[in-house]
């Protein structure tokens, strides 16, 4: 087995000593697994380059991505995937949470026939009200719409074989949403319970405003996936017509008010609130829709990368 772990890393200086030495100890421990090291450096302004390139000049099979400026998680992990040599690719954190003894059971799981297999944080050491329960309401948001029974999607800790994701393309905060994209292809996902640790070193670069970009990223992947996204006049039409049956009815609400009561539809605020926020809130769907397809457009015919590396090291 030939495995490529893909960590993602920003500002992490203090962590990245003992996650190498973990990540060591684990992975020599797996027989007949030949394995490289992949930390994408997401602009950091510490000093863990200078600490990863030390590292890497001791071990060949640590490599480096050093990225432009920060680009974000998603981006961090397309770039260690465009990168990775391995047949099975794993994803985790840099925070020293994701726990590297937990490497060897997720690619058991694989081995029995799973194309995905997700860590599942069951006992999470996060605080409950900013980490823990905004987690839980976007876990159950997406299993919701999606379909897919995944406990944990924000669970970087993955094996991904790497024939069902060279093809997926990642933008905005989408790599949660990874297994979505497998389950749609026929992919078949597993999840395994791993230990979760608490922060040693740093602050959280996540919170609850982090829930705002998963939901919004869960409708475009809900567009982008199912049926409205061949034949989207089907989606924005149904919404097209009970607008237009909801301006009906307020229209006739307001002739029947000026049969009854003698009052004029000029002068009803209720029915003028009511055309005013459908028409505006058409206007911004339309909007987004059409800046989503501009943006696709964008980065596929022109085959531009969603990330700008300024440096490689031992690749």
């Amino acid at each position: 087995m030939h495995i490529s772990v893909v960590i993602p890393v920003f500002n992490e200086e203090k962590s990245l000593d003992a996650l190498y030495s973990e990540l060591r100890g684990s992975l020599d421990s797996l027989p007949s697994v030949k394995y490289e090291i992949i930390f994408v450096d997401d602009g950091s302004r510490d000093a863990g380059g200078d600490k990863l390139k030390a590292i890497s000049a001791k071990d060949g099979r640590v490599k480096i991505i050093t990225l432009a400026r920060n680009y974000g998680q998603t981006a961090a992990i397309v770039a260690g995937f465009d990168h990775a040599s391995g047949d099975y690719i794993v994803t985790m954190d840099a925070d020293l949470q994701n726990d590297p003894r937990d490497i060897p059971a997720l690619l058991e799981k694989v081995n029995e026939g799973f194309d995905l297999v997700s860590g599942w944080r069951r006992e999470r050491k996060d605080r409950l009200i900013s980490r823990r329960i905004p987690s839980w309401l976007a876990n159950w948001i997406i299993r919701r719409a999606t379909g897919v029974r995944l406990h944990d999607f924000g669970c970087t800790l993955k094996v991904y074989k790497k024939a069902f994701i060279k093809d997926i393309r990642l933008y905005g905060e989408m790599h949660r949403y990874i297994p979505v994209y497998v389950g749609r292809i026929g992919g078949k996902i597993g999840e395994v319970k791993v230990n979760h640790r608490s922060r040693q070193y740093g602050a959280s670069k996540n919170g609850i405003k982090r829930i705002a970009k998963v939901i919004f990223d869960l409708f475009t992947v809900k567009l982008l996936l199912g049926s409205s996204s061949t034949s989207p006049l089907y989606f924005f039409g149904s919404w097209g017509l009970g607008g237009i049956l909801l301006g009906l009815l307020c229209a006739f609400i307001a002739l029947a008010q000026r049969v009854i009561s003698g009052s004029w539809a000029a002068g009803n605020y209720l029915l003028l609130l009511c055309v005013f926020f459908i028409i505006a809130g058409f206007q911004v769907i339309f909007m987004g829709l059409l800046a989503e397809i501009n943006i696709r457009i964008y980065y596929e015919l022109g085959k531009r990368p969603i990330y700008s590396v300024s440096q490689k090291t031992n690749l």
